[in-house]
């Protein structure tokens, strides 16, 4: 995991996945101080960082907030540590955090496990255009 930006925070999202690549879309557009790298996970670094991690996402389907040596989040807690990143009127959505996780992450899973039905799904993981591949892992 040597190769991964230590000053970076990793976002390991579902590349195949419409509303996911929407929302990966709309994190670099307000990830303002560029906190934020990406990866899918069905690549390899995002396989690698999954065992790395010990995450099974054949059960746990969820975006993973990763910041390399101090700490991991799925689910909910994830969206709102990303959220909390962009400052402005971003911070509001901190006020979810008075929900208890499992409240957060039973919204969370619902809409999980229908977006594709909702949003769609591509044949294959979304390449970036060049003005973002940097961006990208």
């Amino acid at each position: 995991m040597n190769n991964l930006p230590s000053n970076k925070k990793v976002i390991l999202f579902d590349g195949v996945c419409n509303f996911c690549n929407d929302s990966v879309l709309k994190v670099i557009k307000y990830d303002t101080k560029n906190k934020f790298v990406f990866t899918s996970l069905q690549s390899d670094i995002g396989k690698e960082i999954t065992q790395y991690l010990g995450v099974d996402t054949s059960k746990i389907d969820s975006i993973i907030l990763y910041e390399p040596n101090v700490s991991y989040d799925i689910k909910s807690s994830a969206a709102l540590k990303i959220m909390n990143g962009f400052g402005g009127i971003w911070k509001l959505t901190q006020v979810f955090w008075i929900f208890p996780e499992s409240l957060r992450n039973f919204v969370y899973d619902y809409i999980a496990k229908n977006r594709y039905k909702w949003f769609g799904k591509k044949e294959a993981c979304m390449l970036p255009s060049k003005e973002i591949q940097e961006k990208f892992l």
